[in-house]
Parts: structure tokens; C-alpha cells; sequence
């Protein structure tokens, strides 16, 4: 494979790839510093499946061929990427696409903590699925997903609970193409964790989201779901989750009962 460009110690070199991310790739020069790039061309690697989740990726070394740099540049490029959760190391065993099947990832976008700080202490929550039904998107579901209103999506409401007490209520919108087949029967039979099953049955994995909190208080059909009495406070968390290169793949909103919980976020 060719390249438009030699090694360079430029951190700002510009870098073109006709192979690495399979026909996904831009042809415009990019001058954004090296490592930054290549961390982008992995990305899109990951993003059309040249790695699935749980796959080892090539060695920094491998990598650093293919893109003709340095290894040390292929090695911050993923140092980044590991920070973003997308890919795990593990020592004398290599770098893997990190999946949510891995139970340090499983909680990655579970902010709801028991008051003991501890989520393993209450064991794996109990599901109950509601409903999954297929309509067309309304027009706040279909802004949020980069939709047209009107177009079809499926929505999902569950509960969970922890030692036996219902404490989340969430509906869950996602885009219907991607997640063709999708039903209630599919989502009671599968017992790891929602986005770990998206990515195994439908190849999509979620890589990052932005959440809006506010406080509610519960109206009667939340109460009856949630087993509270009415007007109890909740907390509501709007969750919109994104898929490789920004995608928008799932908008999520639960309502957290939260006497014997908290919310809990780190920030940097």
C-alpha cells in the first residue's frame, strides 16, 4: 500500500489512508497533530467492524507500519483511545475493542449508586420488560436521533430492581433500522447487559452519551410501576447515547427512585 507521505516526526504531518478504514476514509488532508489522526483512523476501523468487539487489534508496532509513523505516535493515539473506554490493554495479551460484556464496562453509563458506594454488593439488577413496540418516531424522539419525524423506531420500557425493589423506570427509543427484529421475547431471553446485547445482535455499540437531570415527581403510572405513592420525588435522567463518529443510536429516559440511592459522576 502506498502512501502520500513519508515517516515524519511532524506532529502535525497530514496523513491519508486509502485502506485502513475501508472505503470510509476522507480525501482531504487532515492537520490536526499526528496522533490525532491516526487515533481517527482507527476509529473508523472500529467503526466499520475491521476489529469487533472483544478482538485483539494489531500491535502498536503493526499499526505503526501500516500508517508509517512512529510507534510512539500509534502508542498515544491509543493511550487516548483507551482512555474513551474503546479499546482495553491487557498486559502480555495485547489491546482488545472494549466490549460491554466486560464487567468493568458494564457500569461505564450507571450513575445510580446504592448508599453502601458498592453497585457489586446488590448483585445484577432484575429486569422486567414492559413493552417493546415499533411506531414512528415523535418529533422531540426523532430530533434527538437525527431522524426525520415520522420515521420508524423502536420503544422499550423496563424496570429494574435491586434486592427486589423496583428503584429505575426507563423508556428507550431507538432508531428502527439498525435494530430490525428487535422485540420484548429477544430482550427477556437475554440476560447480560443491554449494550452488550446490542452489540452482539446488532453490531452496534454505544461509545459515549450525554445525560440532562432534573427532579419530577411521579405521576400515577410511574407510581404504580415504580411502587412509590404518587407524587413521590424522582429523579429524571435523559440519556442520549452516541455510536462511533457521533452517531446518535439510542435516547434513553429513567426516572431513578433514589431513597436508598445517589447519583453519582466524576468529573475532570
Amino acid at each position: 500500500m502506498a502512501y502520500p507521505y513519508p515517516p515524519s516526526n511532524d506532529s502535525t504531518a497530514p496523513i491519508l489512508d486509502g485502506n485502513a478504514n475501508k472505503g470510509a476514509a476522507s480525501a482531504t488532508p487532515a492537520f490536526s497533530p499526528l496522533y490525532k489522526q491516526i487515533k481517527g483512523l482507527i476509529l473508523n476501523s472500529l467503526r466499520v467492524g475491521e476489529w469487533k468487539p472483544g478482538e485483539v487489534i494489531p500491535s502498536e508496532m503493526d499499526l505503526a507500519v501500516r500508517f508509517r509513523v512512529s510507534q510512539g505516535t500509534v502508542r498515544k493515539a491509543i493511550d487516548e483511545l483507551a482512555a474513551d473506554n474503546l479499546v482495553v490493554r491487557r498486559q502480555g495479551k495485547g489491546t482488545f475493542v472494549a466490549t460491554h460484556a466486560e464487567r468493568q464496562v458494564q457500569y461505564r453509563f450507571l450513575k445510580l449508586m446504592p448508599d453502601s458506594g458498592d453497585l457489586s454488593l446488590e448483585g445484577p439488577a432484575q429486569r422486567q420488560i414492559v413493552d417493546c413496540k415499533r411506531l414512528r418516531a415523535p418529533s422531540d424522539v426523532a430530533r434527538a436521533l437525527a431522524l426525520r419525524a415520522g420515521d420508524a423506531v423502536l420503544q422499550v420500557r423496563r424496570v429494574l430492581s435491586f434486592a427486589d425493589k423496583p428503584t429505575i423506570l426507563e423508556d428507550l427509543w431507538l432508531p428502527g433500522s439498525p435494530f430490525k427484529g428487535l422485540t420484548a421475547d429477544r430482550l427477556r431471553g437475554y440476560e447480560g447487559p443491554m449494550y452488550a446485547f446490542f452489540e452482539t445482535e446488532f453490531g452496534v455499540r454505544m461509545v459515549r452519551a450525554e445525560e440532562k437531570i432534573r427532579a419530577i415527581s411521579a405521576d400515577a403510572v410511574q407510581s404504580q410501576l415504580l411502587k412509590v405513592v404518587a407524587l413521590t420525588p424522582l429523579l429524571s435522567v435523559e440519556r442520549i447515547a452516541f455510536t462511533y463518529h457521533d452517531l446518535p443510536m439510542e435516547l434513553r429516559r429513567g426516572l431513578y427512585v433514589t431513597d436508598t440511592h445517589y447519583y453519582r459522576n466524576e468529573l475532570n
